[in-house]
């Protein structure tokens, strides 16, 4: 099974020295037991356009899908066995990169 897990937070910020340490560790370890995927970290969302041409509408809107207070700064795509140790690795995920995590299964 595939899931994805988004982080979350309400500002862009780089992690600290401890923080990126902590996350390298974990996608080592993810990468020596066959679970991960793909990672990265994701651009201000105001950077973002969102395309709309349903209907061949065309429409094009500067600026992130949703107002929020928090958005999604990053991701990992990680293969795992079953629901159970996916959350379990999004927990240790939260740990790892001091921030909120969105547990996701790819359909």
């Amino acid at each position: 099974m595939q899931f994805l897990l988004n982080v979350l937070d309400d500002q862009l910020r780089h992690g600290s020295d401890e923080e990126m340490a902590a996350v390298t560790a974990f996608n080592m370890r993810l990468r020596d037991e066959g679970k991960f995927i793909y990672a990265n970290g994701l651009a201000n969302p105001a950077n973002s356009i969102v395309f709309d041409n349903r209907n061949n509408k065309g429409e094009m809107t500067n600026g992130p899908y949703v107002e929020g207070k928090e958005f999604i700064i990053g991701f990992w795509l990680l293969e795992i066995d079953n629901p159970k140790t996916a959350s379990e690795i999004a927990s240790e995920a939260s740990l790892h990169c001091n921030r909120k995590i969105e547990l996701r299964p790819v359909l």
